[in-house]
C-alpha cells in the first residue's frame, strides 16, 4: 500500500476515535436486520427524516420475520411520506424472501446479501461490514465526494469507468480486520467534515495530503457527467363525493407511486384552471352527463422528486347520483385513514382546503 493510502487510512480511524461525535441509533448495531432497514430507509433520504421511521420500523416490526408476515397497506402507511415507495415494495420482497429461503435468519455471505431484492452493492457492502465484518467496502455519496477530493479524481462518479475506478480504490484503503469501524468512518466524515457544502477544511486532518485542497478543486469535485432532466407533471385531482363518500383508487402501473392510493385522476401537460379541467373530454368520459356541483378548488400544491416536480390542484365535486368509474372504488371518507396517500395529497388532506376538515 502506498504512502498516500495508509495515511488515508490512518488519519481517518484517528479522527474516528478522537473526534467523531455523530450519532444514529443504528450506529454499532449488530443485528444485519436493523442495519438493512437503516440503509434502505436512507436511501434517498435525509438521516434527520428517515430516524423516526426507523424507529417506528422497529418498534412495530422487530424482526425480519414480523416484517415479512406484515399486512401491505400497513406497512406503505407506515412508509408514507419517505417517497420512493419502490423501496418499501422490495423491502417487503426481501423480507419474504429471508423468511421463505433463510428461513427468517439474515444471511451472512456477501453474494446471498447482494441478491436480495432491492439490495445493491453498496447496501450489501453495509450489511456485510456492519453485521459480519466481512472486508467489503461501502461507496455511498460520502465516500465518492471524499476519495475524489483527498486523491483528486476527476473520473465522472455516474460513469462506469468511475464506478470501478473508486471501486478498487475503496477497496484497497479497506483494513481487513477492521471494515465495519472504517466504513463507519468514512461516511460519517463526509457527512460531517467533507460536506458537499462549507466542507471544513481549516480543520481536516486529511488535509496535509488532499489533492483537491490544494489544488484549489474543492468545490468542484466529485465530478457528475450526467446533467438531472427534471419532467413537470400537472395532476389534476378530482374528489367526487356522494353522500359521504368518495372515490380512490391504488396506483398499480409503473409509475410514480405505485402502491398509493389516490382520487379521481385527470392529468394534463400543462398548467389548466379548474373550468377547463371541468369542461375537458377527459372529465365528461368519466362522469358523462351526471350533474354536479363544485364545492372548492384547491391552491395548486408542488412536490419535488428526484426527476419529476409535481404540480396537483384538488377539485371538489358534490354528485347527485353515484357512477361506475373502473379502477375506482367509492369509499367512506371516514375510512381515508385506512389508506396510504403520497405525499402532496396527504398534504392537502392536512390543509384549511383539505377534504377532512
Amino acid at each position: 500500500m502506498s504512502a498516500a493510502l495508509i495515511f488515508f487510512t490512518e488519519k481517518l480511524l484517528e479522527w474516528n476515535q478522537e473526534s467523531n461525535t455523530r450519532t444514529m441509533p443504528w450506529k454499532q448495531e449488530k443485528d444485519p436486520y436493523k442495519i438493512w432497514l437503516s440503509e434502505i430507509i436512507l436511501q434517498q433520504t435525509r438521516v434527520e427524516q428517515g430516524w423516526p421511521y426507523y424507529e417506528r420500523f422497529i418498534q412495530n416490526y422487530p424482526t425480519v420475520s414480523d416484517l415479512a408476515a406484515a399486512n401491505e397497506e400497513e406497512v406503505f402507511r407506515l412508509w408514507q411520506g419517505l417517497g420512493y415507495y419502490a423501496r418499501c415494495k422490495n423491502m417487503l420482497a426481501a423480507a419474504r424472501e429471508i423468511t421463505q429461503t433463510y428461513h427468517g435468519r439474515f444471511p451472512d455471505k456477501y453474494e446471498q446479501i447482494n441478491a436480495l431484492k432491492g439490495i445493491g452493492p453498496y447496501t450489501a457492502a453495509a450489511i456485510a461490514s456492519f453485521a459480519f465484518n466481512l472486508p467489503y467496502a461501502v461507496l455511498d455519496g460520502n465516500v465518492f465526494r471524499v476519495l475524489s477530493r483527498f486523491f483528486g479524481i476527476e473520473t465522472p462518479i455516474d460513469s462506469t469507468a468511475g464506478k470501478k475506478e473508486f471501486a478498487e480504490l475503496a477497496q484497497k484503503l479497506l483494513p481487513k480486520n477492521a471494515s465495519a469501524v472504517y466504513n463507519q468512518s468514512i461516511m460519517d466524515f463526509g457527512a460531517t467534515v467533507c460536506k458537499p457544502q462549507l466542507p471544513e477544511c481549516t480543520s481536516c486532518p486529511l488535509q496535509k495530503k488532499c489533492n483537491a485542497y490544494h489544488q484549489n478543486l474543492v468545490s468542484l469535485l466529485p465530478i457528475k457527467s450526467k446533467k438531472l432532466q427534471v419532467k413537470k407533471r400537472f395532476f389534476n385531482y378530482i374528489i367526487a363525493s356522494f353522500e359521504d363518500k368518495v372515490y380512490i383508487r391504488k396506483r398499480i402501473n409503473n409509475d410514480i407511486w405505485q402502491n398509493l392510493h389516490e382520487f379521481i385522476l385527470i392529468e394534463t401537460p400543462a398548467a389548466e384552471d379548474s373550468t377547463q379541467i371541468l369542461n375537458s373530454t377527459d372529465f365528461q368520459s368519466i362522469f358523462g352527463k351526471q350533474p354536479f356541483e363544485v364545492a372548492r378548488v384547491s391552491k395548486q400544491f408542488k412536490q419535488q422528486l428526484t426527476h419529476q416536480t409535481i404540480h396537483s390542484q384538488f377539485i371538489n365535486i358534490e354528485m347527485e347520483q353515484p357512477v361506475e368509474i373502473p379502477g375506482y372504488l367509492l369509499t367512506e371518507r371516514s375510512t381515508l385513514d385506512n389508506f396510504a396517500f403520497p405525499k402532496t395529497i396527504t398534504t392537502f388532506l392536512q390543509s384549511k382546503t383539505g377534504l377532512l376538515l
